[in-house]
């Protein structure tokens, strides 16, 4: 303790590159502790659990150009196609893909339009029978739906009166009890909740209720829609690889497209995520490696200006550990003022960005890994310079420099 006085000296006479340093430190600690605080939280939004078997399910897409078509027949002999494939567990037609980006979406209500009443936004499917199959959805209260209950149709003239939904917007809906037998209101529609299943997500992940979804008895069919299909394990890209072929043996006169793994619509919705993450990633590294030339440059002009210094105390005695010690300090006090003031610049920081971007409250401790972890680099940068003063000659002391 007692060097503590000539470094806070030696520091105030070169105090110019300490100061410089020690606003790096804090800055790069406010960004990178906010930085690594955002790439947790994507990686926990990236990785969420969908309730789906990812790499077993493909969707396709089909544009139908002939009007003289009957596409309520041909859509259902499409499905009955896919369903034969060797490998294939089941498949259902439906009006949106999940993982994707892109549905549906309508706020259910307790009570018809236009009275007030409670409402819960959902995503909604319009589909069969076979989609709870075709999902790997488990069904934990109720009953699938009847074929007999699933409309066919070209237009919106039939609705069904019959749903089944998640069990995340069944306790939104109806918190004090089960929702099993009970009705919501789509406007003016009364449909009955005959089946609950369990947690799936909807096309929106970064949705505020991406598990609120409810599945419609209905096969609309127009001249664009899509299908879902389920595969055994390992089969998936076989059955990709011959389902257009297939299906346009019954009908030539359309086009598919969008055939694509489950797992790389996922992919593709989360592409600039991603990318977001990857970059900030990169930028940590930037400024972590950034500072750490900043600490050993400093740590190695210092040791030029004192080299007759260093000498001197070579020659009294003091040993090379000494040395090490004394500029190791010296590095730790300049990175620990910076380290507390950039903790309070990270908490400031994160506050605008919570109010700006409407990001999680920054916690703490990443403020606190972080400030551990640029203190060791720190520490770690400054070693080989404080090696290297270790390593002057005594007889330097006597040298004019």
């Amino acid at each position: 303790m007692l060097e503590l006085k000539p470094m806070i000296n030696a520091l105030l006479r070169s105090k110019i590159g300490a100061v410089l340093l020690l606003i790096q430190v804090a800055i790069t600690l406010a960004i990178v502790s906010n930085a690594a605080f955002m790439i947790s939280d994507r990686l926990t939004y990236l990785n969420q659990e969908t309730g789906y078997d990812e790499e077993a399910i493909f969707s396709l897409s089909v544009s139908t150009f002939d009007p003289s078509i009957n596409l309520v027949q041909q859509y259902a002999q499409d499905e009955r196609d896919l369903r034969a494939i060797d490998g294939v567990i089941d498949a259902a037609m439906t009006n949106w893909m999940p993982l994707s980006g892109s549905g549906s979406s309508s706020s259910m209500h307790l009570v018809p339009n236009p009275e007030i009443g409670t409402g819960v936004r959902a995503a909604y499917f319009t589909t069969n029978e076979h989609m709870l199959n075709t999902l790997g959805a488990k069904l934990i209260e109720g009953r699938n739906f009847y074929p007999e209950e699933v409309v066919h149709a070209d237009n919106y003239g039939k609705l069904p009166n019959t749903t089944i939904v998640t069990k995340d917007f069944a306790d939104e809906l109806y918190p004090d009890g089960s929702a099993l037998g009970k009705v919501l209101y789509q406007g003016e529609d009364a449909v009955e909740i005959i089946g609950i299943i369990d947690t799936i997500k909807g096309p929106w992940l970064n949705d505020s209720r991406p598990a609120n979804v409810v599945i419609f008895p209905f096969n609309l069919s127009q001249p664009r829609t899509g299908f879902l299909v389920r595969t055994e394990p390992g089969k998936r890209a076989q059955v990709m690889a011959k389902v257009e072929e297939l299906l346009l043996k019954s009908e030539s006169r359309r086009v598919f497209y969008g055939i694509e793994g489950l797992d790389e619509s996922k992919a593709s919705y989360l592409a600039r995520d991603t990318l977001v993450m990857r970059m900030l990633v990169v930028l940590i590294v930037v400024l972590v490696l950034v500072t750490a030339l900043g600490i050993f440059g400093l740590t190695l002009f210092n040791i030029s200006k004192r080299t007759k210094q260093i000498g001197t105390r070579r020659a009294l005695g003091a040993r090379k550990s000494a040395i090490v010690r004394y500029f190791l300090i010296e590095n730790f006090l300049v990175a620990g003022l910076g380290l507390v003031i950039g903790a309070a610049l990270a908490v400031l920081l994160g506050q605008q960005l919570m109010k700006v971007f409407s990001l999680p409250s920054l916690s703490f401790t990443f403020v606190l890994a972080s400030a551990v972890f640029m203190l060791i680099m720190s520490l770690v940068a400054a070693w080989g310079p404080a090696l290297r003063a270790a390593k002057v000659a005594p007889s330097i002391a006597t040298r004019s420099i």
